[in-house]
């Protein structure tokens, strides 16, 4: 089967400000991917971004965290998108997610931007949302009013451990979800338990 996932990214905000924040749950995960394929991300101002190419389990995958904020994510998707000619459903775009508690995650394909600057800013500057989310859980601080401290607060160990069993749970079904068995992926992620 056709590969169908060609592009990862992990949205999050570049500098030692923000590493190991719950905002960059995304980041995180590419950072893990490339480590998975042993490979590291390298600076590219051409993608203004983290990049990578791997081979990895029969995949050939483009791997980008955009070093611009995360409400400018959309700058970097489209550079690394437009030169490789990558299409908008060609691309994963892994994020943060406050509605899901940490230690799961979704994988869906296309749909809002559910508040998410990074999400908002890449359906902008791809002009489509069809693309598909790792939504990595966070949790809910309780209080909408603490949303923006809560999201660039650190991540805790037990959160931190819950994201790391989660991320790697995302990684082994990320195979089935290049190749086109979205269902196959789908399942063993949603029913994953850390």
């Amino acid at each position: 089967m056709a590969q169908q996932i060609l592009m990862v990214v992990g949205l999050g905000n570049p500098g030692s400000d923000y590493e190991n924040t719950r905002h960059n749950a995304g980041a995180l995960f590419v950072e893990a991917l490339a480590r998975e394929a042993g490979q590291s991300l390298r600076p590219d101002k051409k993608y203004h971004g983290l990049y990578a190419r791997i081979q990895w389990q029969g995949l050939d995958l483009h791997l980008l965290n955009p070093s611009t904020f995360m409400n400018r994510s959309g700058i970097a998707i489209k550079a690394l998108a437009d030169f490789f000619k990558i299409q908008p459903e060609q691309i994963l775009v892994a994020h943060d997610e406050l509605d899901l508690p940490p230690g799961t995650a979704k994988l869906k394909q296309n749909g809002g931007h559910g508040g998410h600057n990074g999400l908002r800013d890449t359906i902008a500057h791809l002009g489509s949302n069809n693309f598909f989310r790792l939504r990595l859980g966070i949790g809910h601080p309780g209080d909408s009013r603490q949303v923006t401290n809560y999201v660039l607060g650190r991540l805790g160990k037990q959160e931190a451990g819950d994201l790391k069993a989660v991320m790697e749970q995302a990684i082994r079904i990320l195979p089935d979800a290049a190749s086109g068995d979205l269902a196959k992926a789908m399942n063993a992620l949603h029913s994953f338990k850390p």
